[in-house]
């Protein structure tokens, strides 16, 4: 009764792969291409934590997936590398003492031999890191190509800046909360600054980034979530005069029909006109608001049950299409960060409008009707969204609602007042961080201030050593006091003295083309040769958070869209495939962190069950895009059944004879089961199915080898380092990964199988298709992993369990 010694055999096996390369992938011209597959993971930042329970999770599923399709005949690549530029590593050089350099390579050894414990089938010779000049020399030439194509481009702009980091944030950064806006990383406060900042044109693709959406296969929340980020809207831009100023005020909207409705103009507090326009009877007070307004998030100044605030400028408007004068006033609910940072407000078909305009006395048009039973005109109730047609509009008066929107555009248009326009939520994408620890920007200043990129045989730009990475507090890098990196004679000894840029870029750069330096990650000529792009692109299988849904996503999709333009990869999009997996939760269902002492370190966990029992524990614990409480006893559970398998191996006799019927069916079984689950990457119910054939292979008492050896291929997906030990001792020449899988036949499988119906309080809320003769206790494990039972019984108590062999299994609930 020996128990699976774990320990000694996943080191062995271990050693054994790194010393034969098992993983090792090359491009093999003669393989076609629908017999090649990229399976990526997304790349870990290397913090000085180490790996936690929560990255074992996709990790393996992803291995799991890979193993399954060598098998089957595919040539897999499956590359693992470290995010390893950002603010982690910089901010502890600044507690410690230490180059973020060394401690970043300190953490990436950890990582890497935490994720070599875990058995994963990484091709390891692609390892790359984004820190290293010999990969950033490419993110600066990207660079280039964005600057030289006009995508790259400097502006003074307002910008959530951090204080406590030192640095500048993108929108996607910067988290609302109740508080106000907070960092997304360390949760600090922050405040808008208008500061001079590196942009890039991610707007110039924002309907190809829409458009391209529908060809990909990922979860529809996350494609939603980028359309909504994106937020196209079309409407109209219209141009309204302001008095004694040359300048108009031009606003969007996606109601150009309630023109005549306009009582009254409202701007951002950021609104570059605000301090322009504002008399001066009005400046004292209208700064004072602004002040205020600037320091809380867009959620609190757009927080619809929030009473609504403003300040009249003391300037005016006039209507284009009725000449009225109407008043422009500054409130905090419009933002600089939609349209054009102004509306005309319309009060009697908008709520936030209304508030607004009942608050401060100003007046309600309405420009909507309706006809009642006997065809007379009535007025609906106010605020109202539509009506059947228009009033108070003068000639577009009687006109059906959706006609007019069109005839009211095509008039601004002949008139010179506006125009048909397309906004976008979406901003550019702010590219400078006021930090050390990231790509150098390839570019100098001149005295005169032009801007002059570097040439390419320039790079890498490497970073300078520096004695202080604090950063100044006043939107400084770090780098300003490196004074002989910053100032230089560029080109080189032209005598002509510039200043090298002091910003860097942030940690997204980086990681917005990784996938492709996989692909060549030794070439020095260029980023990665044509030949392996072609052989390799796109990504057929991204898992990784749900987190980076409009962050790490949308960035790499821009630039993906941007080297297609180029010509440098022929497809326009970079991940064909993608799942989220979902969170491991500490135990009792509470979000694992440090301050509640619940992190779980994997290490702990393969030193006392193994790295194939985590393996199986983290894959059976549900479906793995769900979250998921941890639980020690199901882990427990996990090595109690490699137990099992091993001592079949150890304690049963081998036969070379047929095996029983029921037994051989079983195994079909089994076999459709474990494959199609790992193609769907349903891995938790594979699992049931393989328990529930070694219950089988224990009632026969006898081990068959025709259907050990399928088992045991199948069993070395999920847990490789014994299924290459059983492997070895049945015979078979190592490695297992290079057998075939098995296949199944569908003639036995219809003889062993049986559709039983699942009620709960007598009604049928579901059925499974199962192997015949199963007993209650595995019937009820096959229904606990169904969606109809997690729907119907689980919130419950479950009274009393009846069950009817092979026919009929009703839950009784309370």
């Amino acid at each position: 009764m020996q128990n699976y010694p774990f320990r000694e055999i996943e080191t062995k096996w271990q050693q054994y792969w790194e010393a034969h390369q098992s993983f090792a992938v090359t491009e093999d011209p003669s393989i076609p291409p629908e017999k090649r597959k990229y399976v990526l993971d997304m790349f870990p930042y290397p913090s000085a934590a180490g790996l936690h329970v929560g990255h074992p999770e996709g990790y393996t599923a992803t291995d799991i997936y890979c193993r399954y399709l060598r098998m089957q005949g595919y040539h897999v690549l499956h590359p693992m590398g470290f995010d390893s530029f950002g603010l982690p590593a910089e901010n502890y050089a600044i507690q410690s003492g230490t180059h973020p350099r060394i401690s970043t390579e300190r953490n990436i050894a950890r990582f890497r031999t935490q994720i070599k414990a875990l058995g994963l089938s990484y091709d390891w010779n692609r390892e790359i890191s984004t820190h290293q000049p010999t990969y950033y020399r490419w993110t600066q030439w990207i660079f280039l190509q964005l600057h030289k194509r006009g995508l790259a481009y400097m502006a003074k702009v307002p910008v959530w800046f951090c204080p406590a980091l030192g640095t500048v944030l993108a929108n996607e950064e910067v988290l609302l909360t109740e508080d106000g806006p907070r960092s997304e990383r360390g949760n600090h406060p922050v405040e808008r600054r208008a500061l001079r900042q590196w942009m890039l044109r991610i707007t110039h693709y924002a309907d190809r980034l829409l458009e391209d959406l529908e060809e990909l296969d990922w979860p529809e929340s996350i494609k939603s979530m980028q359309r909504n980020w994106i937020g196209k809207s079309e409407g109209a831009a219209i141009h309204f005069e302001i008095e004694g100023h040359s300048e108009k005020l031009e606003v969007f909207t996606t109601r150009p029909d309630t023109l005549g409705g306009t009582t009254f103009m409202v701007l951002a507090p950021e609104h570059l006109l605000v301090g322009q326009i504002t008399t001066p009877d009005q400046k004292e007070a209208v700064g004072q608001y602004v002040k205020q307004a600037l320091n809380r998030s867009d959620l609190e100044r757009t927080d619809l049950a929030k009473e609504k605030s403003g300040i009249f400028s003391g300037a005016y408007a006039i209507n284009p299409h009725n000449r009225q004068r109407i008043p422009i006033w500054i409130a905090e609910y419009v933002l600089i960060s939609y349209g054009t940072g102004s509306i005309m407000a319309v009060p009697a078909h908008d709520e936030r409008d209304y508030e607004f305009a009942k608050k401060y006395q100003l007046p309600v048009r309405s420009v909507y009707a309706n006809r009642d039973s006997q065809g007379a005109m009535c007025l609906p109730d106010l605020p109202c969204e539509e009506g059947e047609f228009i009033i108070n509009s003068k000639q577009f008066d009687g006109q059906e609602r959706s006609q007019c929107v069109k005839n009211i555009i095509q008039w601004l248009e002949k008139e010179g007042l506006g125009r048909r326009s397309v906004q976008y939520k979406l901003r550019d994408w702010i590219f400078s961080r006021q930090r050390y620890w990231g790509e150098p920007i390839p570019v100098v200043h001149t005295s005169n201030g032009e801007v002059v990129p570097l040439n390419e045989q320039d790079l890498p730009l490497t970073l300078p050593e520096v004695d202080n990475y604090r950063p100044s507090g006043d939107a400084e890098s770090p780098l300003t006091a490196a004074r002989d990196w910053i100032e230089v004679e560029y080109p080189p000894h032209s005598g002509q003295l510039v200043r090298r840029e002091s910003n860097t870029m942030p940690q997204w750069a980086g990681s917005c083309w990784y996938y492709l330096r996989y692909l060549d990650p030794h070439n020095e000529h260029s980023l990665a040769s044509a030949e392996k792009i072609d052989y390799w692109l796109p990504v057929d299988l991204y898992v990784g958070g749900a987190e980076h849904a409009v962050l790490h996503l949308l960035y790499a999709r821009f630039w993906h869209k941007v080297f297609y333009d180029i010509g440098l990869v022929k497809m326009k999009e970079p991940f064909q495939k993608l799942i989220n997996q979902g969170l491991i939760l500490g135990e009792g269902g509470v979000k694992m962190s440090k301050s509640l002492g619940n992190i779980i370190n994997p290490d702990d966990i393969i030193a006392e069950f193994g790295a194939d029992a985590l393996r199986l524990y983290e894959m059976f614990m549900g479906p793995l895009q769900s979250s998921k409480p941890w639980n020690t006893h199901g882990l427990v559970g996990m090595l109690r059944f490699l137990n099992r398998v091993w001592r079949l191996q150890m304690d049963l006799p081998l036969s070379h004879q047929p095996p029983p019927k029921p037994l051989e069916q079983l195994l079909h079984r089994t076999i459709k089961k474990v494959s199609e689950d790992i193609e769907g990457l349903d891995f938790n119910t594979a699992i049931s199915q393989m328990m529930i054939f070694i219950h089988g292979c224990r009632k026969a008492r006898q081990r068959y080898y025709s259907v050990w050896k399928p088992f045991l291929i199948m069993l070395s997906a999920f847990a490789p380092h014994i299924g290459e030990e059983l492997w070895e001792r049945l015979g078979e020449r190592p490695s297992i990964g290079k057998a075939r899988w098995p296949q199944w036949d569908s003639q036995l499988i219809a003889q062993s199988e049986v559709t039983i119906v699942v009620q709960v309080n007598g009604k049928v809320r579901g059925s499974l298709r199962i192997t015949r003769g199963l007993n209650k206790e595995q019937i009820v494990g096959l229904a606990q992993q169904e969606s109809f039972y997690q729907r119907n019984v689980l919130a419950h108590k479950i009274l009393k369990t009846i069950w009817v062999p092979d026919k009929i299994i009703n839950f009784v609930i309370g």
